[in-house]
């Protein structure tokens, strides 16, 4: 029986233990600082818009529990204002299988509870950069994995400049879960919105399930230091919705005008802050000689102008489930751990952030030609929506002028 401990109860922590528990031979310990009562009844977390590559990681081991309940968005509809407040340019993207968004407070402490009744050692405290050293030279384990991408485990894993372009967020963050909003009149059935206001920021907005029902998100992703970065950390609820609608009536009115009626779906409805896109080593060495796997956020953030970071840990997940399943009875030593995740950066994360990064800059000529094309092309919108599962597939058509001039020479 080999024996695997997980710090971090999100995406990627619990799916990988639910994961681990449906197969024989592993003994699950998962340590969270929060109880699923505290996850629940706690502030949001992320904006979580999830497509089909990720979800079927999930359905592949039966934890889409939300599928007949949650709203299932079947493109993005994107527009450009420039002007701020006047349209120009409007497209609809439509996906090949539809996605969804479950409220992170619902599904991980669904998933912490279902966790625990199917064998899983359950600790709720908090883990120091001691404890873990603790726990990796005890023996106790075979392998630690941190799933945890927040708090002080993280800069256990050393960043990796030559991954990390940035140094400081390329955004402000604020979101609200909201009801209700009016059907989009160019498309009424359920779908994203990624509203783009050059210089200023992204408004989105995302058809989710939260605890009281169906909801939509809205998320501004403000350039920092511009008209849009108003939102602050902890800042009344009430208030971050009025701010957020204010932007939303002055840049992209066409969103305002559904979401007038718009209220907070519960008290603590809204988040606020910034992160710097960051990629780290990940391998962590620790004092007692012991050393331990990141995952998902704690080596690969990325900013979440693309929706990516629910996705990049549920396939992170199933990524590791994989390697784990196929060392068998072998050491989870510091070369395994390597090339797990290097594995892993290589099919999937290294696209993603080369895209995401990509996506926080003034965006080149090469890509609004593309762009201006799905405007009336529906097999191009068609495909820049389908990107949004598998990132992957810009490399061959968006990431570069030869290859946009490549692809757009066989239309």
């Amino acid at each position: 029986m080999r024996r695997v401990l997980v710090v971090g109860a999100g995406q990627s922590g619990l799916q990988l233990t639910l994961s681990l528990l449906a197969e024989e031979d592993y003994e699950v310990t998962l340590i969270t600082a929060r109880t699923a009562d505290d996850i629940r009844d706690g502030a949001p977390m992320s904006t979580q818009g999830m497509f089909q590559q990720a979800l079927e990681t999930e359905r592949a081991y039966g934890l889409n529990l939300w599928d007949d309940t949650a709203p299932m968005y079947d493109g993005l509809h994107i527009t450009l204002s420039a002007p701020p407040g006047q349209l120009a340019l409007a497209i609809n993207a439509p996906l090949d299988f539809p996605g969804q968004s479950v409220d992170q407070r619902l599904k991980m402490a669904t998933w912490l509870e279902l966790a625990e009744s199917r064998g899983a050692t359950v600790i709720h405290r908090a883990v120091s950069a001691a404890d873990l050293d603790r726990h990796t030279s005890s023996g106790e384990y075979d392998l630690v994995v941190v799933a945890a991408g927040k708090g002080d485990l993280v800069p256990l894993f050393d960043r990796d400049a030559t991954r990390s372009p940035y140094t400081a967020p390329q955004r402000a963050l604020a979101f609200a879960y909201v009801k209700p909003l009016e059907p989009d009149p160019d498309w009424p059935t359920p779908h994203i919105g990624f509203n783009a206001v050059p210089g200023i920021g992204e408004l989105f907005v995302i058809p989710a399930l939260t605890r009281t029902g169906p909801c939509d998100i809205l998320f501004w992703e403000a350039v920092p230091g511009g008209p849009a970065d108003v939102f602050t950390p902890g800042m009344d609820p009430a208030d971050q919705l009025a701010r957020t609608l204010e932007l939303a009536a002055r840049y992209v009115p066409w969103v305002h005008e559904r979401a007038e009626k718009a209220e907070l779906t519960d008290a603590r409805a809204t988040l606020a802050g910034r992160l710097t896109p960051t990629v780290r080593r990940p391998v962590a060495h620790l004092p007692g000689g012991g050393i331990a796997l990141g995952m998902a956020d704690v080596v690969v953030l990325n900013d979440p102008i693309t929706g990516q970071g629910s996705n990049t840990a549920a396939k992170c997940s199933a990524a590791y489930l994989a390697a784990i399943l196929g060392r068998g009875e072998r050491p989870f030593d510091e070369q395994w751990m390597t090339a797990t995740f290097e594995d892993f950066w290589a099919t999937t994360a290294r696209a993603v952030t080369d895209w995401t990064n990509a996506m926080l800059q003034p965006l080149p000529e090469h890509v609004q030609m593309l762009l201006g094309t799905a405007a009336g092309n529906p097999a191009v919108a068609r495909r820049f929506a389908n990107g949004f599962s598998d990132p992957t597939d810009f490399d061959d058509w968006f990431m570069s002028p030869q290859a946009a001039q490549n692809y757009l020479e066989t239309l």
